[in-house]
């Protein structure tokens, strides 16, 4: 772990160099994003196909290397920008690393630290009746507590209830469906995309109320199916839980507490506003910066105020924030061009794919699938500005929001709903994905390879129903 640890920090030293020359004029960037050709994005592709390959033909390499093997996919797209581009290359991996990533990993690393202090003893037999109803509960919860939080404070309870069944694995898919991703559609709490719509005019609740029968269909949908496979494998297993049961209990519930202060720091970070101030030529919001400082402090009280015990009776492991943080540190730096590209609009080498955006349900899937792969925040934002150009060319965007929300709201729902739906589709889709396969697999239920995921579960499974999503509400 050291020396991947001084892997990335070497990286991070990479990035930092040069500071002096960080801050960089608009116009260079978007030069910059104009300009990059679509083979840029090879080594964000080399790095989905590391993930995809590694743990499944070299399982063991993989162990004990992924952070080099992630390292390597960000040098090697790191440089050759910092070479071409200089100053602006340079300002949009600093923006990356200091606006995006570290945000990203201190608020995943505050909720996976909370939730983990938090056990729920006793036994709870995981019948199909019981399953159903705890995705169910998940689900209820993941648009209120954020995506990320649900996954955690769920995850180990649904694992232990089903120990003693054979099949398990198709369980945790389905979890990561409900919980890790649909469930965090109504609010922007729920998904970071929809927090992005938030800071940008759209009212909070406005997702809540536009986007509810979408979800409420795929929900519906998923869970019917979920309650159908579980039925025939549970009768086809025959299998009887024959331990002593105790009764339910909680231990940790003070750590509730701590969960509200992080969610309470997020909203606080979008509705005051304090300043910014200059790190490194990158521009971050004051409040941000206090929700930050906060989340970290709510981790650390977490682990001084909960008994080590707890963590222990909960299998609680640092791996799995370790290994997102890891990967996700490339992944981050490898499809930065990717999102240049995107961001470019017609000007840039996705013109061909920005000029057919003509329907809602064009927004949906190119959204949608774009999020699968990419971070789903600047997905969701770059067909937001994309639909607010498209239809209130010259007007401002404090003005245009408002227009696009009462004229064309069904165009804002197709980005909302393929932006959130959609990141269940990979396990790097949305970061809850990947430490929900980490854990379960410490656990000892065998998780599918990358694309033995999409290829035996969302594609036969998610995407028929995002299909019917598509004819029933953006035709």
């Amino acid at each position: 772990m050291k020396k991947k640890a001084m892997v990335l920090s070497g990286l991070l030293v990479m990035v930092l160099v040069g500071v002096a020359f960080a801050a960089e004029e608009k116009s260079e960037l978007m030069k910059m994003a104009e300009s990059l050709p679509l083979w840029s994005t090879i080594p964000f592709a080399g790095i989905l196909l590391s993930i995809a390959l590694f743990p499944l033909f070299a399982p063991r390499f993989w162990h004990h290397h992924f952070g080099k093997v992630s390292a390597f996919w960000a040098i090697i797209t790191i440089i050759p920008m910092l070479a071409v581009y200089k100053h602006a290359g340079l300002h949009e991996f600093l923006h990356i690393f200091i606006g995006d990533y570290f945000p990203f990993i201190i608020l995943l690393w505050g909720l996976f630290t909370v939730a983990g202090n938090i056990y729920l003893k006793g036994t709870l037999v995981g019948t199909p009746w019981i399953n159903t109803g705890w995705l169910a509960v998940g689900t209820g919860i993941a648009s209120w507590m954020g995506t990320t939080g649900a996954a955690m404070l769920m995850i180990r309870p649904f694992l232990r209830a089903n120990r003693y069944r054979k099949y398990r694995t198709f369980m945790v898919v389905f979890f990561i469906f409900l919980v890790c991703n649909i469930g965090g559609a109504l609010t922007p709490v729920g998904d970071p995309p929809l927090f992005i719509g938030f800071l940008h005019g759209v009212p909070f609740f406005w997702v809540t109320l536009k986007i509810l029968p979408h979800m409420l269909f795929v929900v519906g949908c998923v869970l019917a199916i979920y309650f159908v496979m579980d039925l025939y494998y549970y009768k086809k297993e025959g299998a009887v839980f024959t331990g002593e049961k105790e009764p339910l209990g909680l231990e940790g519930w003070y750590n509730f507490i701590f969960l509200a202060g992080i969610v309470g720091s997020v909203i606080f970070s979008g509705i005051v506003k304090l300043g910014e101030v200059n790190i490194l030529g990158v521009h971050r919001t004051i409040e941000s910066l206090i929700r930050d400082g906060f989340i970290i402090l709510m981790g650390i009280l977490s682990l001084v105020i909960t008994p080590r015990e707890v963590r222990e009776a909960n299998e609680f492991t640092w791996f799995p924030i370790k290994e997102v943080a890891y990967l996700f540190a490339g992944i981050f730096a490898a499809m930065a061009p990717c999102l240049l590209i995107l961001e470019a609009g017609e000007k840039g080498a996705a013109a061909p794919l920005m000029r057919a955006m003509e329907h809602p349900y064009h927004y949906f899937w190119a959204t949608g699938i774009l999020s699968s792969f990419l971070d789903n925040t600047p997905t969701y934002y770059t067909f937001f500005t994309s639909a607010l150009g498209k239809f209130f060319t010259g007007v401002p965007e404090p003005q245009a929001v408002p227009m696009l929300l009462s004229q064309k709201p069904i165009f804002l729902k197709a980005i909302s709903a393929g932006a959130v739906f959609f990141g269940a589709n990979t396990y790097i889709g949305n970061a809850p994905n990947f430490m929900v396969r980490s854990i379960s697999e410490e656990a000892g239920t065998p998780m599918p390879s990358f694309f033995g995921y999409m290829l035996k579960y969302s594609c036969t499974i998610l995407i028929p129903v995002f299909i019917l999503v598509t004819l029933i509400f953006f035709h």
